[in-house]
């Protein structure tokens, strides 16, 4: 499968570690992991990760979802929200409160988010289009010799 050509330019829509990685299916029916999954208190606000435009706000066998529309074929979606704050057709902007986050994949343990991105049509890795995070926010220094 080819690799996307990611910007690094969007906004990651919920703050936490990534608990699932992308894991691309063999075929376009096969099993994987079409997104990535990100650690999210339920109920936290998701945001948008880019300008676009509402392609799908909705249910699917009784869970939410949400995709937008990015342009260029690229589209971002959100599995399993718990809430939708906008609808089908709406534009959005980059950091816009989007839909609240549920608890996941059924049977997960931990709540998260499930942000996929997709290419033209075609999955690819969410990690490709997000901002790099700065760790350097979250280091602590023990003071030498005390």
């Amino acid at each position: 499968m080819p690799r996307a050509a990611g910007s690094g330019a969007w906004t990651w829509p919920v703050a936490g570690p990534v608990i699932r990685a992308f894991d691309p299916p063999a075929s376009p029916y096969g099993s994987g992991h079409r997104g990535i999954d990100i650690a999210a208190a339920a109920g936290s606000i998701a945001v948008a990760p880019a300008d676009g435009r509402v392609a799908f706000a909705g249910p699917v066998g009784g869970r939410l979802f949400l995709t937008i529309d990015h342009g260029g074929g690229l589209e971002s979606t959100y599995s399993w929200v718990a809430s939708l704050a906008v609808r089908k057709g709406d534009l959005v902007r980059q950091g816009q409160p989007v839909a609240r986050t549920g608890g996941g994949h059924m049977g997960d343990l931990i709540p998260n988010l499930h942000l996929g991105a997709k290419l033209n049509d075609v999955y690819v890795d969410p990690l490709d289009y997000l901002e790099q995070v700065d760790l350097t926010a979250f280091l602590r220094l023990a003071p030498v010799g005390a």
